[in-house]
């Protein structure tokens, strides 16, 4: 795969990587067409890649393994997509261990976010503008479009922009520059005029989006604001983000122009849930010097819930469980409504061993909220100490619910093999495997599978790992497209 990957480094996902090299004229012409959307964005082509890349991706960049992190931006997500064209029922999230300033979108309904985007947005909205703009991205099927652009130029299409975005993703964009510099100059600014209109159209379906969905769209001009000034306190050198996503002044102008003329459809009162999430960002980018994110949050004004907030996860970090916990109890009182609190001490408890506290701490939460992912995920957890039946009945809810959730299959094979379910907890791990990019791999766990699903006379398990079997295999015809 890697050797192709280079073949295709000059194609036109690293071209986009040039969008800050010159300023665009005042007199650029975009030539907008009449925007399109609708739930026929995701076609099953694009689905396919789009799931094909994200193993390979997981494969190759650190995972932000965080459930409470990611339910978050999962609920943003479910607020603007209803009002971007795109089915929501096929899209998926991945969270990024890194503290660069990035986040992208992939054919198929894939969105991703680095860690360090909440790092450095300072509001909810400013995430939500990004998220709204990758959305705006698959709306108008940008990737496929640039498929039949490319095509015009003689260039290997999608499955070649997605390489690209493979190495630029996962930390390699210096190296895709590199390559999309030493091609042609006429076929770069062809590529080039051609990235800054699909830019401007994803804008014009993230502003509309944010709008209805209640977000402030000032919001995505001052973020591209607070990026143009961190390129220019870093000598010119933009934000990663920016690579793919050139920007321009006519771009934030034009943003600037339309934002003005939308409105916020609910100024509902804001919840310091954002605040919070920020504080998990910032420590798990500094891991090793907390007082990095305890000196972020304060100089940003965040408010004073999040930062004790913080305070007790290090406190939880440093063995004194006591004390996180009395301060998250206290913050749950004082804000009852905000379901990941409650979570994160739940969370507390068992990272500290305290199995039946975190069971009996998710068990209260689920009864209130039925489905709540980052309690479901911690339950599961604890009963493998303590029952393994009841956890792999949990964790098989769960990963029904979530199929494209690698850490989900960790957990139900651990619970299959501790409650005598061999050939199940074989099948979860090939499921893992497959989620995660090994796809050889996965396919092999699968007929060990098989052996000991046929010598136990499981014939519920023999059918499904047949089933899933002959999908590996259409999944691994997908990805040698890479």
């Amino acid at each position: 795969m890697l050797r192709n990957i280079r073949n295709f480094l000059t194609g036109s996902a690293m071209v986009l990587a040039l969008g800050l090299t010159g300023p665009a004229s005042a007199s650029d012409d975009y030539g907008l067409p009449s925007l399109t959307t609708g739930s026929q964005a995701i076609s099953g082509e694009e689905y396919r890649l789009g799931r094909a890349w994200l193993r390979q991706f997981r494969a190759r960049a650190p995972q932000w393994q965080d459930p409470i992190a990611q339910d978050y931006v999962e609920s943003l997500l479910a607020r603007l997509v209803p009002h971007s064209g795109v089915d929501g029922s096929r899209t998926v999230v991945t969270l990024v261990d890194s503290r660069t300033l990035n986040a992208f979108a992939v054919p198929g309904g894939v969105i991703g976010l680095n860690a360090g985007l909440f790092a450095f947005a300072d509001e909810e909205d400013a995430v939500a503008s990004v998220l709204a703009h990758e959305l705006g991205h698959l709306s108008q099927r940008h990737y496929a479009r640039g498929q039949a652009r490319a095509d015009q130029t003689q260039i290997p299409a999608m499955a070649a922009m997605l390489a690209g975005m493979l190495i630029a993703a996962s930390g390699g964009g210096d190296a895709g520059i590199a390559a999309a510099m030493g091609s042609q100059a006429a076929f770069i600014q062809d590529q080039l005029s051609y990235s800054r209109r699909f830019e401007q159209e994803a804008d014009r379906i993230g502003l509309q989006a944010m709008s209805q969905a209640g977000f402030d769209p000032q919001a995505m001009v001052r973020m591209f604001r607070a990026m143009q000034r961190q390129a220019s306190l870093q000598g010119g050198n933009p934000p990663e983000f920016l690579l793919t996503h050139p920007l321009t002044e006519s771009r934030i102008s034009d943003a600037e122009s339309r934002a003005s003329q939308l409105e916020a459809a609910d100024s509902r009162n804001r919840e310091p849930t954002y605040h919070l999430i920020r504080a998990r960002a910032l420590l798990t980018i500094h891991q090793r010097d907390p007082q990095q994110a305890v000196n972020r949050l304060a100089q940003d004004d965040a408010p004073d819930a999040a930062r004790r907030y913080l305070d007790a996860l290090i406190e939880a970090q440093r063995g004194n469980a006591d004390s996180a916990l009395g301060t998250l109890d206290g913050l749950a009182r004082e804000l009852p409504d905000l379901a990941l609190i409650p979570a994160s001490a739940a969370e507390v408890a068992f990272d500290a061993g305290r199995y039946d506290d975190a069971i009996e701490r998710s068990r209260r939460q689920l009864r209130l909220m039925p489905g709540y992912m980052p309690a479901t995920r911690i339950m599961g957890e604890a009963l493998l100490q303590r029952d393994p039946n009841e956890a792999y009945r949990l964790l098989r809810d769960l990963a029904e619910r979530r199929p494209e959730d690698p850490q989900v299959f960790t957990l139900l094979a651990e619970a299959a093999g501790r409650s005598d379910r061999e050939a199940w907890g074989h099948l979860a791990r090939a499921e893992h495997m497959q989620l995660t990019g090994s796809i050889d791999q996965a396919i092999r766990q699968l007929d060990v599978a098989k052996q000991v699903a046929e010598r136990s006379g499981d014939g519920n398990a023999a059918a499904r790992i047949a089933q899933r079997r002959e999908d590996f295999v259409g999944y691994r015809e997908t990805l040698e497209k890479f």
